[in-house]
C-alpha cells in the first residue's frame, strides 16, 4: 500500500536513520559468530508503525523501566518489520521489538520477560561497554595478522594463515566470553525486574528454554555452540532458579492482558503473513474476536474489501468503544476510494483517543484525499494538533504539505515538506525548502523562525559532516 492518498496502512512502515551498535535476544547465534566485531547500521531497518501495538508494549516496559531507574520518557521503542523471534537494544536508548514476537511467543509474561532482558542491557551500560569490549578483542587478532604477514611475505604461506586464524579465533573468544557476562547479567536484571514489578519470571525461562528446545532438536552441539548467549541448558536452568525464587512466580497474566495480546497477534499476523498462513492460524469458520480481527486485515490486504467490511463491523458491534477497530473501518473506506465515509470512523477513533498523534494523521490524510477545500482546512487544524504532539511523523508532514497546497500556500507546503526531511535526518534538502519557505514568509514571524532554524542546523551540521569526511 502507498504512503500517498488516497492509501494508508494500518501498521505503516518507515525507516530508522540512527547508527547503532545492536545487542541481539534471542536469534542470530551462528552469524554472531562471524560478525562479532562488526557494528550493524540500523539505518534501513524496515520498521511498522501502529498506535495499538505501540501503546501495548509501552503498557509493558514502562512499568519495567521505572523500577530499573531508566526515564521511560528517554526510551524510544520500535516495532521491526520481521517475522522472526527477536529483540534488541541499541544507541541512545532505544529498543527494536521484532513483530514476529507477537507472532512466536504465547503470551502477554513471555513478552515480557524479553523487554525485562532487554531493559537489563540498558540498565547495565552494555551499550557502553561493549565498545570497549570490541576494542580488547580487536588487539590479538590485529597482533596475529601482524605476524600472519610477515610469515606469508617470507614465503610461508600456510602458516601466516594459519597464525591469522588464531588471532581471529583468540579475538573471538576474547569478546563472546563478555557477551555471555552481559548476557547472564541482563537474564539476573531482567528476572529482578519483574520481581519489582510483581511479575512472574516464568515467561522469561519458557521463551529460552524453547530456543534450547530448537537448538537440541536441531543437533546442535551446545559444548561447541559459538554464541554470544550462555550455553542453553545452563542458562535455562540459572533462570529456573531466578523464578523459582520469586514470590511472584505463580501470578498469572489476567484476563484482559491475555485477549489484547491475542488481539495484537491476529493483528500482526494478518497484516504480514501470507495468506495461506493466516487462514492456518485463524480458519474462516473461527469467529473469535482474534480470528475477525486476523479475517479483516488479511481480506483489506488481498483486497477482498467487503469481507473485510463485514469483520470489522461485526467487531465494533462487539466492542463499540474501541478505537482501533473505527481506526481499520475508515482504512477501508479509504482504500475503497469512499474518503468521505472515512471520515466519520477516523473521527469516532480520534474522539476515543484523542491523544493517539497517528489515528489524527490518519483522519487528516482522509480530509485531504476529499479534495474539498473546505475539509481540507479541519485536515490543516488536525495535523497541527498531532505534530505539536508528535513531531516525528513524516507522513503527517507530507500530508501538512498536501493540504497546504491544495488550499493554494506554497509558502507552508515548502516548510511543511521542509520539516518532513528534517524530522527523517534528509539534511539537505530540508534546508533547500526551508530557504524556499522563507523567502516568502513574514521576516521575523514563528514560522519565518521555524524555517532558520531548519537551515542552521542543517548547514552547521553539514559542515560537521564534511570536515569529518
Amino acid at each position: 500500500m502507498s504512503f500517498c492518498n488516497p492509501l494508508r496502512q494500518i501498521l505503516r512502515r518507515r525507516t530508522h536513520p540512527a547508527l547503532a551498535r545492536v545487542l541481539a535476544f534471542a536469534v542470530g547465534f551462528v552469524g554472531a559468530a562471524y560478525v562479532f566485531a562488526q557494528p550493524v547500521l540500523a539505518q534501513g531497518i524496515d520498521l511498522l508503525q501502529d498506535t495499538e501495538t505501540e501503546r501495548l508494549l509501552r503498557s509493558y516496559e514502562d512499568p519495567i523501566l521505572k523500577v530499573a531507574g531508566l526515564d521511560p520518557t528517554a526510551v524510544k521503542m520500535y516495532i521491526v518489520n520481521d517475522t522472526s523471534l527477536n529483540a534488541f537494544v541499541a544507541e541512545g536508548q532505544n529498543i527494536f521489538v521484532n513483530a514476529g514476537l507477537f507472532i512466536r511467543l504465547k503470551s502477554p509474561n513471555e513478552l515480557k520477560g524479553v523487554l525485562a532482558h532487554e531493559t537489563g542491557h540498558m540498565a547495565g551500560g552494555h551499550l557502553i561497554r561493549d565498545t570497549g569490549a570490541i576494542a580488547k578483542a580487536e588487539i590479538p587478532m590485529l597482533l596475529s595478522m601482524v605476524v600472519g604477514l610477515g610469515a606469508a611475505i617470507a614465503g610461508a604461506g600456510e602458516a601466516g594463515m594459519v597464525l591469522m586464524g588464531v588471532g581471529q579465533s583468540a579475538a573471538q573468544a576474547e569478546y563472546l566470553g563478555f557477551s555471555r557476562a552481559q548476557e547472564a547479567t541482563a537474564d539476573q536484571m531482567g528476572q529482578r525486574f519483574l520481581r519489582e514489578t510483581h511479575q512472574s519470571g516464568e515467561g522469561m525461562v519458557h521463551v529460552f528454554e524453547r530456543m534450547a528446545d530448537e537448538s537440541a532438536s536441531a543437533g546442535i552441539d551446545e559444548r561447541k555452540f559459538a554464541s554470544d548467549h550462555p550455553a542453553d541448558r545452563d542458562r535455562v536452568a540459572l533462570l529456573q532458579e531466578e523464578a523459582d525464587s520469586s514470590p511472584y512466580r505463580d501470578v498469572p497474566d489476567s484476563p484482559q492482558s491475555i485477549h489484547a495480546f491475542e488481539m495484537i497477534k491476529a493483528k500482526v499476523i494478518g497484516y504480514l503473513l501470507p495468506v495461506n498462513e493466516v487462514f492456518n492460524y485463524y480458519p474462516v469458520s473461527d469467529n473469535s474476536e482474534p480470528a475477525r480481527y486476523a479475517h479483516a486485515m488479511v481480506y483489506m490486504r488481498q483486497p477482498n474489501l467487503p469481507k473485510a467490511l463485514d469483520e470489522i463491523k461485526s467487531l465494533i458491534k462487539d466492542e463499540p468503544k474501541n478505537p482501533y477497530f473505527y481506526e481499520v473501518l475508515g482504512q477501508i473506506y479509504v482504500s475503497m476510494g469512499q474518503p468521505v465515509k472515512g471520515i466519520t470512523p477516523y473521527q469516532t477513533s480520534v474522539n476515543l483517543l484523542p491523544d493517539a498523534p497517528e489515528l489524527r494523521i490518519s483522519l487528516a490524510a482522509a480530509q485531504v484525499a476529499t479534495e474539498n477545500k473546505n475539509i481540507e482546512k479541519a485536515a490543516v487544524e488536525n495535523l497541527k494538533i498531532a505534530l505539536q504532539q508528535d513531531a516525528d511523523q513524516p507522513f503527517g508532514w507530507y500530508e501538512m504539505a498536501q493540504a497546504y497546497s491544495d488550499l493554494g500556500n506554497e509558502p507552508m507546503a515548502n516548510l511543511s515538506t521542509a520539516e518532513r526531511y528534517y524530522s527523517v535526518g534528509a539534511l539537505q534538502p530540508a534546508a533547500i525548502f526551508a530557504v524556499r519557505a522563507q523567502k516568502a514568509l513574514d521576516k521575523g514571524s514563528p514560522d519565518w523562525e521555524r524555517a532558520n532554524d531548519i537551515i542552521s542546523v542543517a548547514i552547521s551540521q553539514l559542515k560537521q559532516s564534511r570536515a569529518q569526511d
